[in-house]
């Protein structure tokens, strides 16, 4: 529960606005949270050459191709791809899955991919096959920007010939599947003015639609979380705290059951803080006996250019260690070495 003991303690601590029912959430110049930023003095002719020596070495020089990968951002990652193809006549994502295996192999070529490919890839995967991987698929959305959202369904249908509608409604249902189909339309505000007098109403009518309802209206919290700006969320989390005697996720928790409750309540989470809400997935992912690799390949590269650095610095404070030293603790080998890599340096 340390996402939520954090989450109310900031809600309870942020004071109301004096005078106006709306105000500018201020913002400085954009900072990079990312990992991995662009690698200086550049030359993918260079890294093709490194690639392809570590490639055709007697064994597999492992080492070089992380050390490469991880030290340079995306879009230098595409130039190295079509250098190499145009050097060699070659794939290079062909030649290392050729090469590597396990783990290592499913990191870089997830690095190979752009940010959308990844995207789709992730989506394919947890809803291919036997089951429906509902987590992955929620974390995907509500993480995403509006434009992003956008771009992985494009890749999405490019890639494997179907559109996201089409596979939610093969694979999931009801409620849920109403609350995907919202996410997909992309058309959450992402503005920075928060509407109090919006926040005030919108908590009136999640507690009307929850608690005072027979029947839990749904569609009335999906338009809702669906459509509202993280910050905007923010202050009608903390308006319904003082109409009701429980908070908005209790409320969840108490109303609602299965896929559509944890949907919601990580829509909740995201919309408060997304690098709070992956600190809690990397971390459950590496609690108890057994590790879920899958989950931390699939963060890590995913946030790697975006705020993981912002994730690093909130897993320490919600559970008192480093990311770094838990990777350590639960991972081993070339796997260990490249997630280290794609955490920056100490």
């Amino acid at each position: 529960m340390a996402f939520f003991r954090k989450f109310f303690k900031d809600i309870v601590s942020k004071r109301d606005p004096e005078e106006d029912d709306s105000f500018q959430v201020t913002h400085k110049k954009p900072e990079f949270h990312g990992t991995i930023a662009p690698y200086p003095n550049f030359n993918p002719r260079k890294d093709v050459i490194f690639l392809e020596e570590a490639i055709n070495s007697r064994n597999v020089d492992e080492d070089t191709i992380i050390s490469v990968l991880v030290q340079r951002s995306n879009e230098q990652r595409q130039e190295i791809k079509r250098a190499f193809e145009a050097d060699t006549g070659k794939s290079l994502a062909d030649e290392l899955k050729s090469e590597l295996r396990s783990h290592l192999e499913d990191v870089v070529l997830a690095l190979l991919m752009k940010p959308a490919q990844y995207d789709a890839f992730i989506i394919r995967k947890a809803t291919k096959g036997f089951g429906t991987n509902e987590d992955v698929i929620v974390e995907v959305l509500a993480s995403r920007t509006n434009q992003q959202i956008c771009e992985l369904q494009e890749a999405f249908q490019e890639e494997y010939g179907q559109t996201m509608e089409e596979v939610i409604d093969s694979e999931t249902d009801g409620d849920f599947a109403l609350a995907l189909h919202a996410m997909l339309k992309a058309n959450k505000n992402e503005g920075h003015i928060v509407d109090l007098a919006l926040a005030k109403k919108d908590a009136r009518e999640l507690f009307e639609a929850g608690e005072e309802h027979k029947d839990i209206d749904i569609s009335v919290f999906i338009d809702i979380l669906t459509t509202r700006s993280g910050p905007q969320l923010t202050q009608t989390f903390k308006h319904y705290s003082k109409i009701s005697d429980v908070n908005l996720p209790k409320a969840l928790d108490m109303e609602l059951r299965g896929d559509i409750e944890d949907c919601l309540i990580d829509i909740v989470k995201c919309s408060w803080s997304k690098p709070a809400f992956f600190a809690e997935r990397l971390h459950k992912a590496m609690e108890g006996h057994g590790t879920c690799e899958d989950t931390l390949m699939r963060v890590l590269v995913a946030r790697s250019e975006v705020d993981l650095k912002k994730i690093i610095s909130e897993f320490e404070l919600m559970y008192g260690k480093t990311l770094q030293q838990c990777i350590l603790d639960d991972t081993k080998g070339h796997l260990e070495k490249i997630l280290l890599g794609l955490c920056g340096p100490n």
